[in-house]
């Protein structure tokens, strides 16, 4: 991101005076997909595309916002109980609410921010834009009176009270703790987390958009949550002595011994949680011994569970995932909700520009669209600029 673009635009749309300089990261997720609702692990790391904003008290109790890639501005009272109606703004005043739940007397301020988190690709632009003004008027208004734990979850309140959107805490979490050269375990069970080291000398991290979304995702979504319930029931009226709150708290042997008791679809939904979760244990291991080949190799086996056990791919991503194995490619799946969105790649850096030409041709001859394509660095987390 461009400091001094931001910065021009603070100054050209306001008072001509400079603020601070704040920014978060959009995220990738290597492994652990359709983990987080049954309390398992994922996996990820904040990314080197960010919200940028910059932003000054004004000594009234109105913000007011400047969108730059919107060219749009919205101005809303810190104690109105409705809000803008605008839908990028709706996320600002989301955040400046929970914060004042939380004892920090957000006043009035001006703001320009920009973003080069791509938009709908499945790096969460929302929650870079949520985790930016929480660390922002955390440091402005609060002196760092809220601990980074409490300002991840005002994002995805946020999400829920003020956007619509029922997420989990991931996408938050990574762009507030992102760590250079580092993948975070989360435990979505209780939010514990460690650090992974992840610098793949001689590899780059990229992201084919199919520029698809079918039509399946949110009836599919809640399918695949329902299935994983009725397993979860089965299994806690077989054993009811046992303390089994979610599906992470099952093991293979208990899984095994209710099968006959439940669809076969419901049991390969439950079946391919267990093994994500194994998967992804199988990656810290493979990390924290440097070896990135068999990182990939778990990461086409994510692919294949997703694929044919979950069934959340679809033919245009399992398609760019036939391409990567034709090119070598040392690892990659689908990443996200599903059916759409794009793949996550991990590329020798001395095939990648044969991988990417070979993709974008034949996913163009195939299909008649043109992929995007992202490379990713692992970055740090929201931060003060300057």
């Amino acid at each position: 991101m461009d400091i001094e673009h931001v910065r021009s635009r603070f100054i050209k749309h306001f008072d001509g005076k400079t603020g601070t300089i704040y920014v978060a990261p959009g995220r990738i997720n290597l492994i652990g997909e359709h983990t987080d609702y049954n309390g398992g692990f994922v996996m990820p790391g904040a990314i080197d595309k960010v919200v940028m904003a910059e932003i000054r008290p004004n000594g009234t109790d109105t913000v007011m916002c400047y969108s730059i890639d919107q060219k749009d501005r919205v101005e809303f009272n810190v104690n109105d109980t409705q809000g803008p109606r605008t839908s990028w703004a709706r996320y600002i005043y989301g955040v400046v609410q929970e914060m004042k739940k939380r004892g920090v007397e957000d006043k009035g301020f001006n703001t320009a921010f920009s973003g080069d988190v791509p938009l709908g690709a499945g790096m969460s632009s929302s929650a870079a834009l949520e985790s930016c003004f929480a660390f922002a008027l955390n440091d402005i208004f609060g002196d760092n009176m809220i601990d980074s734990h409490e300002l991840a979850l005002v994002g995805q309140i946020t999400e829920h009270n003020y956007c619509g959107v029922n997420c989990g805490i991931m996408d938050q979490f990574a762009s507030v703790f992102g760590k250079k050269n580092n993948l975070i375990k989360l435990d979505c069970r209780n939010m514990e987390h460690i650090y992974v080291p992840f610098n793949p000398q001689g590899y780059k991290l990229v992201l084919l958009d199919s520029m698809v979304k079918h039509e399946l995702a949110s009836s599919a979504y809640n399918d695949r949550r329902q299935s994983c319930e009725n397993v979860l029931a089965a299994i806690k009226a077989k054993y009811p002595d046992r303390k089994i709150e979610l599906l992470r708290d099952v093991d293979w042997d208990m899984l095994e011994s209710i099968k006959s008791e439940v669809s076969e679809e419901d049991y390969k939904r439950a079946a391919f949680f267990l093994g994500e979760d194994d998967r992804v244990n199988g990656v810290v291991d493979a990390l924290n011994a440097g070896d990135y080949e068999k990182v990939g190799e778990l990461m086409y086996l994510t692919h294949e569970a997703l694929s044919k056990e979950y069934e959340v791919s679809c033919e245009e991503i399992d398609f760019l995932n036939d391409i990567a194995k034709d090119n070598g490619v040392t690892g990659s799946r689908i990443m996200g909700g599903g059916f759409g969105g794009c793949t996550i790649n991990l590329v020798k850096e001395d095939i990648f520009e044969k991988f990417v030409k070979d993709a974008i041709i034949k996913y163009g001859d195939r299909y008649g669209k043109r992929l995007k394509v992202y490379d990713v660095i692992i970055s740090d987390g929201a931060r003060k600029i300057c």
